[in-house]
Protein backbone atom coordinates (compact mmCIF):
# COMPACT_ATOMS: atom_id res chain seq x y z
CA UNK A 1 0.00 0.00 0.00
CA UNK A 2 1.32 2.99 -0.85
CA UNK A 3 1.86 6.34 2.22
CA UNK A 4 -0.47 8.43 -0.29
CA UNK A 5 -2.89 5.53 0.26
CA UNK A 6 -2.52 5.01 4.04
CA UNK A 7 -3.11 8.50 4.59
CA UNK A 8 -5.90 8.99 2.84
CA UNK A 9 -7.24 6.01 4.59
CA UNK A 10 -6.25 7.48 8.15
CA UNK A 11 -7.77 11.00 6.95
CA UNK A 12 -11.12 8.93 5.80
CA UNK A 13 -11.15 7.64 9.45
CA UNK A 14 -10.89 10.66 10.75
CA UNK A 15 -13.55 12.73 8.53
CA UNK A 16 -16.24 9.27 9.24
CA UNK A 17 -15.64 9.60 13.16
CA UNK A 18 -16.23 13.45 13.07
CA UNK A 19 -19.11 13.12 10.92
CA UNK A 20 -20.70 10.67 13.52
CA UNK A 21 -20.24 12.81 16.37
CA UNK A 22 -21.85 15.58 14.78
CA UNK A 23 -18.18 17.40 14.26
CA UNK A 24 -16.69 19.25 11.29
CA UNK A 25 -13.44 17.33 9.62
CA UNK A 26 -11.26 19.82 10.30
CA UNK A 27 -12.39 19.36 14.11
CA UNK A 28 -9.45 17.09 14.56
CA UNK A 29 -6.04 17.07 13.49
CA UNK A 30 -3.57 14.16 12.64
CA UNK A 31 -0.19 13.68 13.83
CA UNK A 32 1.79 11.27 12.28
CA UNK A 33 3.97 9.15 15.62
CA UNK A 34 7.28 8.83 13.48
CA UNK A 35 9.54 7.58 16.45
CA UNK A 36 11.98 4.56 15.15
CA UNK A 37 11.49 4.87 11.60
CA UNK A 38 13.80 6.88 9.35
CA UNK A 39 13.66 10.39 8.01
CA UNK A 40 12.92 8.86 4.47
CA UNK A 41 9.26 7.18 5.65
CA UNK A 42 8.56 11.08 7.30
CA UNK A 43 9.69 12.97 3.37
CA UNK A 44 7.23 10.29 1.99
CA UNK A 45 4.04 11.43 3.70
CA UNK A 46 5.20 14.68 3.65
CA UNK A 47 5.16 14.68 0.03
CA UNK A 48 1.46 13.34 0.26
CA UNK A 49 0.27 16.48 2.37
CA UNK A 50 1.35 15.37 6.47
CA UNK A 51 3.24 18.14 7.88
CA UNK A 52 2.80 17.27 11.53
CA UNK A 53 5.39 13.99 13.29
CA UNK A 54 5.11 13.27 16.68
CA UNK A 55 8.80 11.56 18.02
CA UNK A 56 9.04 10.11 21.67
CA UNK A 57 13.30 9.83 21.51
CA UNK A 58 14.62 12.90 21.87
CA UNK A 59 18.52 11.43 20.44
CA UNK A 60 16.91 9.84 17.53
CA UNK A 61 14.27 12.91 16.31
CA UNK A 62 17.25 15.37 16.60
CA UNK A 63 19.30 12.85 14.32
CA UNK A 64 16.38 13.31 12.12
CA UNK A 65 16.49 16.54 12.49
CA UNK A 66 19.81 16.90 11.37
CA UNK A 67 19.52 14.99 8.46
CA UNK A 68 16.77 17.14 7.74
CA UNK A 69 18.91 19.99 7.06
CA UNK A 70 20.91 18.65 4.36
CA UNK A 71 18.13 18.59 2.30
CA UNK A 72 17.94 20.62 -0.74
CA UNK A 73 14.39 21.86 0.21
CA UNK A 74 15.34 21.73 3.90
CA UNK A 75 14.48 25.67 4.01
CA UNK A 76 10.66 25.26 2.84
CA UNK A 77 10.43 22.18 4.69
CA UNK A 78 11.36 23.36 7.94
CA UNK A 79 9.00 26.32 7.52
CA UNK A 80 6.24 23.40 6.96
CA UNK A 81 6.79 21.43 9.15
CA UNK A 82 5.80 21.06 12.91
CA UNK A 83 7.63 18.58 15.27
CA UNK A 84 6.01 17.22 18.27
CA UNK A 85 7.56 16.40 21.41
CA UNK A 86 5.47 13.43 22.75
CA UNK A 87 7.76 11.65 25.07
CA UNK A 88 8.17 11.83 28.50
CA UNK A 89 11.03 14.32 29.55
CA UNK A 90 13.92 14.54 31.57
CA UNK A 91 14.98 17.84 33.00
CA UNK A 92 18.14 17.37 31.41
CA UNK A 93 17.12 16.99 27.66
CA UNK A 94 14.54 20.45 28.16
CA UNK A 95 16.98 22.79 26.09
CA UNK A 96 17.42 20.52 22.56
CA UNK A 97 13.96 20.16 23.20
CA UNK A 98 13.03 23.93 23.45
CA UNK A 99 15.06 24.57 20.83
CA UNK A 100 13.81 22.38 18.25
CA UNK A 101 10.19 21.65 18.53
CA UNK A 102 7.30 23.36 17.49
CA UNK A 103 5.16 21.82 20.23
CA UNK A 104 5.55 19.64 23.47
CA UNK A 105 2.61 17.73 24.33
CA UNK A 106 3.89 15.67 27.72
CA UNK A 107 4.53 18.39 30.40
CA UNK A 108 3.82 17.33 33.99
CA UNK A 109 5.89 19.01 36.51
CA UNK A 110 6.17 23.00 36.75
CA UNK A 111 10.19 22.52 36.91
CA UNK A 112 9.97 21.18 33.15
CA UNK A 113 7.66 23.97 32.56
CA UNK A 114 9.67 26.89 33.53
CA UNK A 115 12.92 25.49 31.80
CA UNK A 116 11.26 25.03 28.64
CA UNK A 117 10.21 28.38 28.76
CA UNK A 118 13.32 29.75 30.34
CA UNK A 119 15.11 27.92 27.34
CA UNK A 120 12.98 28.82 24.12
CA UNK A 121 15.13 30.97 22.17
CA UNK A 122 13.72 34.27 22.03
CA UNK A 123 13.53 34.40 18.13
CA UNK A 124 10.88 31.49 18.13
CA UNK A 125 7.44 31.38 18.52
CA UNK A 126 6.10 30.66 21.64
CA UNK A 127 6.11 27.07 22.03
CA UNK A 128 2.76 25.34 21.90
CA UNK A 129 2.46 22.95 25.34
CA UNK A 130 -0.09 20.47 26.25
CA UNK A 131 -0.27 19.22 29.92
CA UNK A 132 -0.16 15.53 30.23
CA UNK A 133 -3.38 14.19 33.05
CA UNK A 134 -2.76 10.23 33.70
CA UNK A 135 -6.04 9.38 33.84
CA UNK A 136 -5.69 5.78 34.04
CA UNK A 137 -4.03 6.04 37.43
CA UNK A 138 -1.14 3.72 36.00
CA UNK A 139 2.07 3.97 38.12
CA UNK A 140 3.62 3.05 34.53
CA UNK A 141 2.77 6.15 32.72
CA UNK A 142 3.41 10.16 33.02
CA UNK A 143 1.03 12.57 33.68
CA UNK A 144 -0.70 14.20 36.36
CA UNK A 145 -3.71 13.36 38.24
CA UNK A 146 -6.77 16.02 36.99
CA UNK A 147 -6.44 18.42 40.44
CA UNK A 148 -2.49 18.59 40.04
CA UNK A 149 -2.91 19.09 35.84
CA UNK A 150 -5.63 21.97 36.55
CA UNK A 151 -3.20 23.41 39.00
CA UNK A 152 -0.30 22.97 36.87
CA UNK A 153 -2.04 24.47 33.50
CA UNK A 154 -2.40 27.91 35.96
CA UNK A 155 1.00 28.21 36.95
CA UNK A 156 1.81 27.67 33.07
CA UNK A 157 -0.49 30.17 31.75
CA UNK A 158 1.43 33.45 31.12
CA UNK A 159 4.68 31.76 31.36
CA UNK A 160 7.18 33.48 29.12
CA UNK A 161 8.10 31.66 25.57
CA UNK A 162 4.89 29.78 26.24
CA UNK A 163 1.73 28.59 24.88
CA UNK A 164 -0.44 26.62 26.90
CA UNK A 165 -2.53 24.74 24.29
CA UNK A 166 -4.53 22.19 25.87
CA UNK A 167 -4.35 18.67 27.19
CA UNK A 168 -3.00 14.97 26.23
CA UNK A 169 -3.91 11.55 28.07
CA UNK A 170 -2.33 8.36 27.02
CA UNK A 171 -5.15 5.79 27.95
CA UNK A 172 -5.33 2.26 29.69
CA UNK A 173 -3.61 0.03 27.28
CA UNK A 174 -7.88 -2.49 26.98
CA UNK A 175 -9.94 -3.27 24.82
CA UNK A 176 -12.99 -2.21 27.09
CA UNK A 177 -14.39 0.38 25.55
CA UNK A 178 -16.41 0.95 28.43
CA UNK A 179 -12.93 2.18 30.43
CA UNK A 180 -11.55 3.47 27.82
CA UNK A 181 -14.59 6.33 26.92
CA UNK A 182 -14.43 7.27 30.99
CA UNK A 183 -10.95 7.97 30.34
CA UNK A 184 -11.42 10.43 27.50
CA UNK A 185 -14.18 11.73 28.95
CA UNK A 186 -12.18 12.46 31.92
CA UNK A 187 -9.49 14.28 30.47
CA UNK A 188 -12.41 16.48 28.20
CA UNK A 189 -14.33 17.66 31.62
CA UNK A 190 -11.03 19.24 32.76
CA UNK A 191 -10.50 20.49 29.48
CA UNK A 192 -13.98 21.95 29.72
CA UNK A 193 -13.26 22.90 33.37
CA UNK A 194 -9.93 24.91 32.39
CA UNK A 195 -12.06 26.86 29.59
CA UNK A 196 -14.47 27.78 32.00
CA UNK A 197 -11.93 29.01 34.45
CA UNK A 198 -10.53 31.86 32.20
CA UNK A 199 -7.66 29.52 30.04
CA UNK A 200 -8.44 29.11 26.72
CA UNK A 201 -7.54 26.17 25.21
CA UNK A 202 -7.71 24.48 21.57
CA UNK A 203 -6.25 21.38 21.89
CA UNK A 204 -7.28 17.70 23.22
CA UNK A 205 -4.49 15.13 22.42
CA UNK A 206 -6.37 11.69 22.57
CA UNK A 207 -6.61 8.59 20.56
CA UNK A 208 -4.12 6.61 18.33
CA UNK A 209 -4.80 4.11 16.20
CA UNK A 210 -6.68 1.74 17.60
CA UNK A 211 -9.02 3.82 19.54
CA UNK A 212 -9.28 7.33 17.49
CA UNK A 213 -12.84 6.89 16.84
CA UNK A 214 -13.49 6.83 19.96
CA UNK A 215 -11.35 9.57 21.08
CA UNK A 216 -13.00 11.87 18.91
CA UNK A 217 -16.48 11.06 19.52
CA UNK A 218 -15.30 12.09 23.32
CA UNK A 219 -13.54 15.45 22.18
CA UNK A 220 -10.34 14.74 20.59
CA UNK A 221 -8.95 17.30 19.02
CA UNK A 222 -5.75 15.51 17.72
CA UNK A 223 -4.85 12.22 17.47
CA UNK A 224 -1.59 10.24 17.31
CA UNK A 225 -1.23 7.71 14.93
CA UNK A 226 1.84 5.68 14.49
CA UNK A 227 1.44 1.99 13.39
CA UNK A 228 -1.57 2.38 11.38
CA UNK A 229 0.26 5.00 8.77
CA UNK A 230 4.40 3.99 9.58
CA UNK A 231 3.31 0.14 10.02
CA UNK A 232 4.51 -2.25 13.09
CA UNK A 233 7.66 -1.11 14.94
CA UNK A 234 11.07 -2.92 15.48
CA UNK A 235 12.43 -2.22 18.46
CA UNK A 236 15.19 -4.56 18.54
CA UNK A 237 16.76 -1.47 16.40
Amino acid sequence: MSRATQLAEIQNRITAACHKAGRPGSAVKLLAVSKTFPLSDILEFYSCGQTAFGENYLQEALDKITQLADHPNAQTMNANLEWHFIGPIQSNKTKPIAENFSWVHSVDRLKIAQRLSDQRPENLPPLNVLVQINTSGEDSKSGLSPALAIDLCHQIHGMKNMALRGLMTIPSNTDNTDQLKSEFLECKSVFDSLNSNGLSLDTLSMGMSADLELAIECGSSCVRVGSALFGARDYSK
